[in-house]
């Protein structure tokens, strides 16, 4: 008799906090991988669609509903990924900006991408996966509007970018770039000062809160 196979849905679901990137992971309990830290997910049930289904598991097990964007990753499908069955798993990206921060259980905690504990199964790979995945888009598309807050100065989204892509990033060619590809736009409106005074620095907001390929060709490489 053919073993059967099943399916579960799986979140990389990240965002930026201190200048750090991070993916919210929760503490598997039992066996197999006890103790180990796991990508939230389930069971892909039979009249639900994947997306369904990984929106059901972040809502039900991390009480994670705010997502800003959400898209599929992949699927993989080693025979052995699970010790107990035969069993694929999809995993979505999932970004969570900066204001929103979901009350999370207790089993279940934000951790810095850079700096993963031990994980279960493949989910490490599926992680960098992830990130990949959102340092690719946020060179040739709008995406950084689901990590950043609905208005901020030009310094509070390079320090978005950076922490994202891993490297520093250049506030005066940020702001260039995405200007030059509409992008971002002016609210009209300013932060007020610091302690030490000077000119106040001028806000800004995406365009638009929808993923939109902008410039098809471009890559945002480190510093030279």
């Amino acid at each position: 008799m053919a073993e059967s196979t099943t399916h579960v849905a799986l979140g990389v679901v990240l965002r930026v906090r201190d200048a750090r990137l991070q993916v919210l992971l929760w503490r598997r309990a039992k066996a197999p991988a006890k103790d180990a830290w796991s990508l939230p997910g389930g069971y892909l049930e039979a009249r639900e669609t994947l997306e369904e289904s990984i929106r059901r598991h972040l809502a039900a097990k991390v009480d994670v509903r705010e997502l800003a964007h959400l898209e599929q990753l992949e699927t993989r499908s080693d025979p052995k990924r699970d010790p107990r069955e035969r069993q694929l798993a999809t995993a979505y990206l999932g970004l969570v900006p900066s204001p929103v921060d979901p009350a999370v259980p207790q089993d279940t905690r934000w951790h810095d991408v850079d700096e993963l504990p031990r994980m279960a199964f493949d989910h490490e790979a599926i992680t960098l996966a992830g990130r990949e995945r959102l340092r690719a888009k946020l060179s040739y598309t709008n995406i950084g509007f689901a990590l950043a807050p609905d208005q901020f100065t030009i310094a509070e989204l390079r320090d978005v970018y950076a922490a994202a892509l891993g490297h520093d990033v250049s506030a005066t060619n940020l702001q260039r770039v995405l200007l030059r590809r509409g992008v971002l736009e002016p609210t009209g409106e300013r932060r007020e000062s610091g302690p030490s005074g000077g000119r106040p620095p001028e806000l800004f907001r995406f365009g638009a809160r929808e993923l939109d390929v902008t410039d098809p060709f471009a890559v945002l490489r480190p510093p030279r």
